[in-house]
C-alpha cells in the first residue's frame, strides 16, 4: 500500500525522481532471436494531476490483440536510435507530434515472454494534453488517457505470481481501470514508473515483471 502523501504527484517530482534513478536494467532473458522495440510513455498534467497516454491495440493484431499498451513497436533499420523508434511509432499510431514531447528518462528494458522482444520504455512529457487521434486503425482501436492517481488506488492494482517454464517465476501487475485491464509488459512498466514516482520502490516492486 502506498501512503496517501506519496500519491500526490506532479510532473516535476516524477522527472526529478527519474533523473535520480539508477540506469535502466534488463528484466528477463534474451535469446538469439530477441528483437529490439521501443515504447513511449507520455505524461501530461490535467487539472493538476499527471496523466499517461495509452492505447488499446486493435483486435485484428496478430499478437497482444485488444490489450492496453504504450504506443510503440519494433526498431526499423532506418531508425537512428531507439528514442527515434518510440517517436516514429507514436506518430504513426496516434499522430503524436514528435516535437511536442521532451524526454525525461527511461525505465528498465523488458524482455517479453511471448513475442521475445526487448522493449525500451522512454518516458516523455508534454506541456499539455496532446492533440492525438487513432492514426492507424489497423494497429490501434482506441486511445486511453489514465491519471496516475487512479492507477495508485488500492482497488485498481494487484500483483500475481506466475511461473513460466523457460523464465521461472515472475510477479505480474494488473491494473483494473474502467473498461480495461492493463497487465503484461505494460503493467510491469507502469508499476516501475509508479514506484519511482512515489519513491516507494521496495514497497511496490515484488520481483521482476
Amino acid at each position: 500500500m502506498v501512503p496517501t502523501l506519496d500519491r500526490q504527484l506532479s510532473i516535476d517530482v516524477i522527472a526529478a525522481r527519474l533523473d535520480a534513478h539508477r540506469p535502466p536494467a534488463t528484466v528477463g532473458l534474451m535469446a538469439p532471436t530477441t528483437r529490439e522495440s521501443a515504447v513511449l510513455c507520455v505524461l501530461y498534467e490535467e487539472a493538476g494531476e499527471p496523466h499517461v497516454v495509452l492505447t488499446r491495440r486493435s483486435p485484428r493484431m496478430r499478437s497482444h490483440a485488444h490489450e492496453v499498451s504504450f504506443p510503440g513497436g519494433r526498431k526499423d533499420a532506418t531508425d537512428p536510435d531507439l528514442w527515434s523508434t518510440a517517436l516514429r511509432e507514436a506518430e504513426e499510431e496516434v499522430a503524436l507530434d514528435p516535437g511536442s514531447v521532451t524526454l525525461i528518462g527511461e525505465l528498465d528494458r523488458f524482455v517479453t515472454v511471448g513475442s521475445q522482444s526487448m522493449i525500451h520504455p522512454f518516458v516523455a512529457v508534454a506541456d499539455s494534453k496532446p492533440e492525438i487521434y487513432v492514426a492507424s486503425p489497423a494497429e490501434v482501436e482506441a486511445i486511453v488517457h489514465v491519471s496516475l492517481g487512479e492507477l495508485l488506488r488500492d482497488d485498481v492494482w494487484r500483483e500475481e505470481i506466475w511461473g513460466f517454464r523457460e523464465y521461472g517465476v515472475r510477479a505480474l501487475t494488473f491494473f483494473e481501470i474502467e473498461g480495461d485491464t492493463i497487465w503484461g509488459a505494460t503493467g510491469s512498466m507502469l508499476r516501475q514508473l509508479l514506484a519511482i514516482a512515489t519513491d516507494t520502490d521496495a514497497r511496490i516492486l515484488g520481483g521482476p515483471g
